[in-house]
Formats: C-alpha cells, sequence, structure tokens
C-alpha cells in the first residue's frame, strides 16, 4: 500500500494534494492543528474520492514536543510510509515566537520539515523506495543570515518567509547527499502563485488554482519519470534552478549544524 503523510493538509495546497492522492487510490495520512478541521476534512475527502482510507494526525508544529509526539503517532499507527511531503507554511507579518523561543515562521517552515522527517527516516528507510517532497518557493531569498534566522536583529514577514524558504532548499540538497545510496529520494519544488491564505496574508493578492498549486507535489510522490532522481528543486514538474547560494556547500552545512542544534537532533 501506497501511504502518504502530509503536513498542513486542512486547507489550500495541501489539502488539494491530499485529494488528488486520495483519488488515485493512496492512503492518505492528514495533518493539521485542529482535530475538528482534521475530522471535517478526512469525511470531505473520503465524499469526494470513495476513498475511505483516510487518517489524520494532529499537532502544532510551532512546538518540539508537538512535533515528537505526531511522529510517534505515525510510527505507532502506520506500518508503512512511502511519501513524506513536508507542506505546511505560514507567513506572520508581526513577529512572533514559540515555547521553544524560537521565531514561528523559521520553525514551521523550515525546522518542523527538518526535524519531522529526522524522526520519521528510518520508517521511510525501512519502506524504500521512498520519497521526501519539500514544499519551497520561488520567493526563497538568494541569501541566508545566520546572524537574524531567528529574527534576533529586525524582523520582516516577507524576509523571514524568503530566509526560510530557501532554507527548504538548502535541507533538501544537503540531506539527499547524506541519503545517497539509500533508496530514499528527496526533492523540492515551487508550486505557483497560488490563491492561498498565505498569499492573501502575505502579498495581498490572489494567484492560480490550487488544482494547480497540487500538481507538482502529486507529480513528485507519484510520477516513475523521478524515481532515481533526487535533491533536485522543480517547478511545473520540472528540473529548474534555484538562487546560486542554495549550491553553497558550506551554507547547507552551517545551515545543518546550526538546525540540528535547535531541534535538539542530528541524523
Amino acid at each position: 500500500m501506497n501511504t502518504v503523510l502530509i503536513t498542513g493538509s486542512t486547507d489550500g495546497i495541501g489539502k488539494e494534494t491530499a485529494r488528488q492522492l486520495a483519488q488515485k487510490g493512496w492512503q492518505v495520512i492528514l495533518h493539521g492543528r485542529s482535530e475538528q478541521r482534521c475530522k471535517s476534512t478526512v469525511e470531505e475527502i473520503r465524499k469526494a474520492t470513495g476513498n475511505s482510507d483516510i487518517k489524520y494526525v494532529c499537532a502544532d508544529l510551532t512546538h518540539f514536543v508537538a512535533i515528537r509526539k505526531m511522529a510517534e503517532e505515525v510510527k505507532a499507527g502506520f506500518g508503512s510510509l512511502k511519501v513524506l511531503i513536508n507542506n505546511a507554511g505560514i507567513f506572520k507579518p508581526q513577529q512572533s515566537f514559540s515555547s521553544d523561543g524560537i521565531e514561528q515562521t523559521f520553525a514551521v517552515n523550515h525546522l518542523s520539515y527538518y526535524l519531522l522527517t529526522g524522526l520519521l527516516l528510518d520508517l521511510l528507510i525501512k519502506n524504500a523506495p521512498a520519497r521526501i517532497i519539500n514544499v519551497s518557493s520561488m520567493a526563497h531569498s538568494s541569501q541566508m543570515d545566520f546572524d537574524n534566522l531567528r529574527g534576533q536583529k529586525h524582523y520582516s514577514g516577507h524576509e523571514a518567509y524568503a530566509q526560510s524558504k530557501l532554507a527548504n532548499i538548502l535541507f533538501t540538497f544537503r540531506l539527499a547527499e547524506k541519503l545517497t545510496g539509500s533508496s530514499v529520494t528527496v526533492n523540492c519544488l515551487h508550486p505557483g502563485v497560488i490563491n492561498t491564505k498565505l498569499l492573501q496574508a502575505g502579498w495581498g493578492m490572489g494567484g492560480g488554482l490550487v488544482e494547480k498549486g497540487a500538481e507538482t507535489s502529486v507529480y513528485l510522490a507519484t510520477s516513475s519519470e523521478v524515481e532515481k532522481i533526487t535533491g533536485k528543486y522543480f517547478s511545473n514538474n520540472r528540473i529548474t534552478n534555484p538562487a546560486e547560494i542554495a549550491s553553497d556547500r558550506e551554507i547547507q552545512e552551517q545551515l545543518w549544524y546550526v538546525t540540528a542544534g535547535l531541534c535538539g537532533l542530528n541524523y
């Protein structure tokens, strides 16, 4: 059975990705912060697709303890995991911090990807060939300010978001190299400029349909064309080039080191 876990899947691109994979007969594990939203989304997708094998896990991705608990729940409840899609993302116009003392944009958009992936890596390797997919954005930054990763010096919602999306790509490229020979691939993507709550909150504008936004995630999860491809950045189902800094090995290593320290997990 093909099982996929999609973070941030009670709304927007994540929800549509879940619907499309359910339509293909996959076992889908939804994720959201609200149990009520998770339950209603499960029912909605079951009715829309006729696929009854839709489950959910609930966690606030700003909290390390919640992410660890969620990972344990997935490992205990599901013997198989073929695809992990780190899709959850937020935009915070005003600076706010998690209970772990981390700026929330950085916590959700990058640290949750790193921590959840690390905690579920054994399960993915056990079920290899398996795939890890990180949802980034063309809005990623062209530089990484390590002195202001958590908004210590100053805060801009757009800068924080852009830096977190660059972090997704740096993480993807470094992890792909670490997993060489494991039959677990790691790729990232730009979903397009899509009409989501995040786009409206951050840029005050609309965009394309969520069906289009889910397209590349679904492609990377299912297509035989990318079976052996790893460590790449995709847009519109094609490999494309991110900012030059994303390929800087020293920057990748530095971010990994900092991230491992913050999350209390190195892998």
